[in-house]
């Protein structure tokens, strides 16, 4: 059941699969990742989607929660191979023909050198630093890679004809986490593989791509064919009638109502293709936004501020169509610009139907694990029984507390393997951002349009969409999400799922009407006897000081469910350097001689500080490294403060030798107590 060997050994796949039409190029990769009805079929030529991660190797066996939900995400490698002097860590092996699709990278600081070999040449074809080469630009530019809220993407695919190694060069230092999709052709498949003069043979093709995904919208094919305007009253529904052949290729609507976020939970978005349901999905889901409009823009899907809500989802069918929405809540809604687009498509025995599912695990209590690492468990999005391609989902979850909820890995099985062939390294990774951010961000294959409730009580919304990451399954598949909480409370949680089958395919999520129409104002309660919130009296929030001055690195507020920080929260410095300051201002409400008092975080990549107020040095030199993440009340010394305000310096000194050198500062809270 290792996962080595599931990751590393290509499946097999009937040379029937194989297409005559030409060459697997980058080009043509590029072309099949910007053309909406290519993932509509099933695959021609055929190919298996997989995924190297540096998923915590302990994870071995399902049946076994002591290691299943084990945590140690970073560093993981297939192995270390001596390279010309070098020790180079291998990320990924796999043998061709197949493609790399999608990277996914983290780090507190670039800090190393990635290396692509291919078929077996002494020397990489791509060399540089990480950052460069997944984020930076230096094969691609935006949006086929970027970084977005510290994750680091690049969707540049990277074909190869008989192998692929992955391999990455740094100092023993800093956290490095990645995930690595790449496809496995059928054998047989002629693939042209990967190089500079290729990259560069390409670069008109990529840089139209790159054109092309940054105007989504603007690609959108079809005709209107019907419109879904007008009232909708409780329990009333609207729809618009297609015969075929065709395929719909394209659906907007505006949703006005006296609870806009309840509409677009309660009002239900119903597709049949001849005759069958294979679409059963609460609008706010499946346009992406959850129960509360934020706008972005992705490939798929977008939403705008004005509230009209659009996806451009190719869905053929070879009879009929019938798109229906239905109000299950206890309000009227009205409908506008409900428009249903559709153009020509010819059906044939590669022709699948579009499905969409959605189902709300409410109340859901977290850590109720016993024996798993920090009371994890997994959580179905779906299960499908047929044949198909999964091409994204969309998940919603409501926090109920000031900590992060998506620590967990997502684990997607295929056609009944018994290990899965992606394991993953958190949700948000799989999601395509990283250190639970909240920033929002949107791009053509994945979106956060809120974060709001990452660490926080409130609503969050993540989505990622497949092209060439898509996955294909000739029986069977199974999606779940690891939900790993860092406290023990509720949440609401709820995946939207997408895909495509052949007519017949089967899921086990039923419709839900009454989880629909749960009112979306009802943010679950945490449960009696969660840990507390830790409140330091007389504590002034450093999460709430007005930054005067930071010379270098970044800061945010962090939240964190161990009960160290006052409130759950502090204010975090990151990626300064010696010498670098931070100057915050601090309110004082009445002149005195005070003691001082900083209520800091101590850990492995934390560095040494040193302190100043109001012009005075209080003390030169702090140490915050530990073995471990703690919280310590640090006395700072006494001073003659004046009334109304006054600033607090803090200046990056060094790192002691024992700790990863990312000079790391967290401010939990001051403490000001008049002192003789």
């Amino acid at each position: 059941m290792k996962r080595l060997r599931a990751a590393i050994g290509a499946m097999g796949l009937a040379a029937a699969g194989v297409c005559a039409a030409g060459p697997v190029t980058l080009e043509s990769l590029l072309d099949e990742m910007v053309d909406r009805d290519a993932i509509a079929r099933t695959p021609s030529p055929a190919y298996t989607c997989r995924q190297f991660s540096s998923y915590d190797r302990r994870a071995d066996c399902a049946t076994n929660s002591a290691t299943w939900y084990a945590n140690g995400d970073q560093r993981q490698f297939l192995r270390v191979d001596a390279v010309n002097g070098r020790r180079e860590s291998v990320l990924m092996d796999a043998a061709g023909p197949g493609a790399i699709v999608r990277w996914w990278c983290t780090w507190k600081d670039p800090q190393g050198t990635l290396r692509i070999y291919i078929d077996d040449a002494p020397g990489p074809v791509v060399e540089g630093n990480d950052g460069a080469v997944i984020s930076g630009g230096a094969l691609a530019g935006s949006p086929l890679s970027a970084e977005r809220s510290r994750g680091h993407d690049l969707y540049l695919p990277i074909p190869y004809a008989k192998r692929c190694r992955v391999t990455w060069e740094a100092p023993d230092q800093g956290p490095f986490y990645y995930q690595i999709n790449h496809r496995t052709y059928a054998a047989g498949t002629e693939v042209e593989s990967f190089s500079k003069a290729v990259l560069a043979r390409a670069r008109t093709r990529i840089e139209a791509a790159c054109a092309t995904l940054t105007n989504a919208a603007g690609t959108a094919a079809g005709a209107p064919a019907g419109s879904l305007d007008g009232a909708l009253a409780p329990g009333a529904a609207r729809e618009v009638t297609l015969d075929g052949p065709g395929a719909i290729r394209g659906l907007a609507m505006r949703l006005s109502a006296a609870d806009p976020d309840q509409a677009l939970r309660s009002t239900v978005l119903e597709i049949e293709f001849d005759g069958a349901r294979a679409v059963w999905c609460p609008v706010g889901a499946f346009f992406g936004v959850g129960h509360s409009l934020r706008p972005y823009e992705s490939w798929y899907s977008d939403a705008k501020a004005d509230g009209t809500l659009a996806c451009r989802w190719v869905m053929p069918f070879a009879r009929s169509a019938v798109v229906r929405l239905r109000n299950v809540g206890a309000a009227p809604v009205e409908v506008a610009g409900g428009r249903v687009t559709r153009g020509a498509w010819t059906w044939d025995d590669r022709a699948m139907h579009f499905h969409a599912t959605w189902r709300q695990h409410a109340d859901l209590m977290t850590q109720t694990n016993a024996g798993a690492d920090h009371g994890a468990f997994d959580v179905n999005y779906v299960e499908v029984a047929g044949q198909g391609v999964y091409a994204g989902d969309s998940l919603t979850v409501d926090n109920s507390v000031r900590a992060w909820w998506g620590e967990g890995d997502e684990k997607i099985f295929v056609d009944g393997e018994a290990f899965p062939s992606h394991f993953g390294t958190g949700t948000e990774d799989y999601y395509g951002y990283a250190w639970c951010f909240s920033a929002p961000f949107s791009a053509p294959f994945h979106a956060q349009p809120t974060g709001e409730g990452n660490s926080k009580p409130g609503m969050s919304v993540n989505s990622r969409w497949r092209s060439l990451d898509a996955i294909p399954f000739t029986k069977a598949l199974k999606v779940d999400m690891e939900l790993w909480h860092w406290k023990k409370t509720r949440v609401h949680y709820a995946p939207a799922t997408f895909w495509y089958a052949r007519p017949g395919a089967t899921c086990n999520v039923p419709a839900a009407p009454a989880e629909a129409a749960r009112p979306v104002a009802a943010v679950p309660e945490p449960p009696e006897g969660a840990e507390p919130v830790l409140r330091i009296a007389g504590a002034i929030e450093g999460e709430t000081l007005r930054i005067v001055e930071c010379t270098g690195g970044s800061t945010k507020t962090q939240g964190w469910a161990q009960p160290i920080w006052s409130r759950d929260e502090q204010l975090w410095w990151t990626h300064g350097k010696p010498g670098d300051r931070l100057v915050l201002e601090v309110p004082i409400a009445k002149a005195g001689r005070y003691k001082v008092e900083a209520n800091c975080t101590l850990a492995i990549d934390y560095g040494v500080m040193s302190f100043s107020m109001g012009g005075r040095v209080l003390k030169d030199r702090v140490d915050f490294f530990n073995d471990g993440v703690i919280a310590r009340m640090i006395d700072l010394g006494t001073a003659d403060l004046p009334a109304g305000s006054v600033k607090l310096e803090i200046t990056v000194v060094g790192a002691n030798p024992s700790a990863k050198p990312s000079h790391m500062f967290g401010l939990d809270c001051l403490r000001l107590t008049p002192a003789p």
